[in-house]
């Protein structure tokens, strides 16, 4: 009841800010930004049907998957050569870069990309999603595919990236703030990065054992539980989507040191943020509704460790 409670005051809260920075912050685009934020929807609609007739083609839903670490990095280059190198908009881009970069590798070690492009190692929760008896039939999947997979999430990611266009042309001298802002965005990437890399870590040693003939439950301390309790993992169930999240939220400070807010820390694309937070609560409930499943430790998990900030450590 607790966990329900936290779920309707996040949402609201969420929503609330949301409404709240289209209403107070905007927005009020100048002829730049509305001309470049034509050629950003382009990219996006172009994207958006690459992902659902190639999903749909193929049977492989990941598509998106692979797009979603590499759009804001194309994004956020337009944005900074339309603002003619604005310094704050390329501080930006760089980070932006180093992020996707390095998730598209992680990505990448997965499986999920080949040269075939529409083929590739497909995200777990998509097969899983294609049973469920709701979506079971041929046209409630594809409308599912177009409207949650293609466009929302297309519209998502696009939305994430706004921030860069609320400043490109902000005149407010690059300050200490701002160091601070790309300081703290940047340290959430190494975080995302070492959770990253203690779960690879964990999950290709519990295969490595498990193909050789060994049972789950016969692993040795923590592999028989069969998801990872060692590093960040052990004060958080999600410390790389706690990152994820942290890492669009601190990139729409920018705002605020740019000058582009009203009333304090209202935008409009403060919505962008909010509305990720609000998609990583339903991926997380259903990725850990999965593990309930699949494990049967991990209520004990649930009820130990932080959900998202890494606080309470593993008993």
């Amino acid at each position: 009841m607790k966990k329900n409670i936290g779920r309707i005051i996040t949402v609201i809260i969420t929503l609330t800010l949301s409404v709240l920075g289209f209403v107070l912050g905007g927005p009020n685009l100048s002829t730049l930004q509305l001309d470049t934020l034509m050629i950003l929807i382009i990219v996006t609609g172009i994207s958006v049907a690459y992902c659902f007739i190639v999903g749909e083609i193929t049977g492989n839903n990941s598509q998106m998957d692979k797009l979603w670490s590499i759009l804001p990095i194309v994004y956020a280059w337009i944005i900074a050569g339309k603002s003619g190198m604005n310094p704050r908009v390329i501080v930006m881009a760089i980070l932006i870069t180093i992020w996707g970069v390095r998730l598209t590798l992680n990505f990448a070690k997965k499986g999920a990309y080949s040269l075939k492009f529409w083929s590739g190692e497909e995200d777990y929760r998509w097969i899983v999603l294609r049973e469920n008896p709701k979506l079971k039939k041929r046209w409630k999947w594809a409308l599912f595919d177009l409207f949650f997979i293609s466009i929302y999430q297309n519209a998502l990611v696009l939305a994430i990236s706004l921030p860069l266009l609320a400043v490109m042309e902000s005149t407010v001298v690059f300050s200490v703030f701002d160091g601070i802002v790309a300081a703290l965005l940047l340290g959430f990437i190494i975080l995302e990065t070492i959770a990253d890399k203690q779960q690879m870590t964990f999950q290709t040693k519990k295969y490595e054992m498990l193909k050789q003939g060994n049972k789950l439950e016969d692993l040795p301390n923590p592999y028989n539980k069969g998801f990872n309790t060692l590093g960040l993992w052990s004060r958080s169930r999600h410390p790389n989507y706690f990152s994820e999240q942290s890492i669009w939220v601190v990139l729409y400070f920018f705002c605020i040191s740019a000058g582009v807010t009203s009333y304090f820390f209202f935008n409009w694309t403060l919505i962008g943020s909010m509305f990720l937070i609000l998609l990583f609560i339903g991926s997380s409930m259903f990725s850990e509704g999965i593990s309930l499943q699949k494990y049967p430790e991990y209520q004990n998990y649930i009820n130990n460790v932080s959900k998202y900030v890494p606080l309470r450590k593993n008993n």
